[in-house]
């Protein structure tokens, strides 16, 4: 006869990772049942799925759940047809793992757009570095902002050699306009 063989030892958990006791557990949210049916709806959302359910039911007949409910019998047969629209869409299978969401999707290419402008300015950082290491001069902007001015890229190093080349000469001080000579106020 073989010996009894012991339960597994439970798997061992990571470091750092407490048991959290049933009362701090997550429920899960998805979670129906009859009880959370009712929450979150109106009382006539609610008087009317119990109107309806009535007469489907066979307890009620389609007259009488229409003057339970204060309307005509078309109107009546018009919310039975877009209640039972939404009850077979809720028995629709759901597919496994996310769903796709458009706000999601906006956040992550957004997100995905500043770090591609990132690495765009790091990358033009770069080039303007290996430009001045060549010497080779500024490309000056492809596009033009409406508006504003585009600022011209200068290179301090450029900026002192220009005014290390022109001679120093020193400029005549100006005299202040008189009375009799031609001005630009008339």
């Amino acid at each position: 006869m073989s010996a009894p063989v012991s339960p597994a030892p439970p798997p061992k958990r990571g470091p750092g990772r407490p048991k959290k006791p049933d009362s701090e557990r997550a429920k899960k949210p998805n979670r129906k049942s009859l009880s959370t049916v009712k929450q979150g709806s109106s009382p006539e959302a609610r008087k009317l799925a119990a109107t309806i359910l009535e007469v489907l039911g066979g307890v009620r007949t389609t007259g009488g759940a229409a003057e339970a409910l204060g309307c005509t019998l078309p109107r009546y047969y018009h919310l039975e047809a877009r209640a039972l629209e939404g009850f077979v869409a809720a028995c629709e299978p759901l597919h496994p793992g996310r769903q796709p969401d458009p706000e999601r999707d906006v956040k992550s290419l957004e997100r995905k757009c500043a770090r591609l402008e990132r690495e765009l300015g790091r990358q033009q950082a770069l080039v303007r570095a290996a430009h001045r290491m060549v010497g080779l001069q500024p490309q000056p902007a492809a596009k033009k902002v409406a508006g504003k001015r585009p600022r011209r890229p200068t290179t301090r190093a450029l900026v002192v050699a220009e005014a290390l080349k022109e001679p120093s000469v020193p400029e005549a001080p100006k005299a202040p306009p008189t009375a009799n000579s031609p001005s630009s106020c008339s």
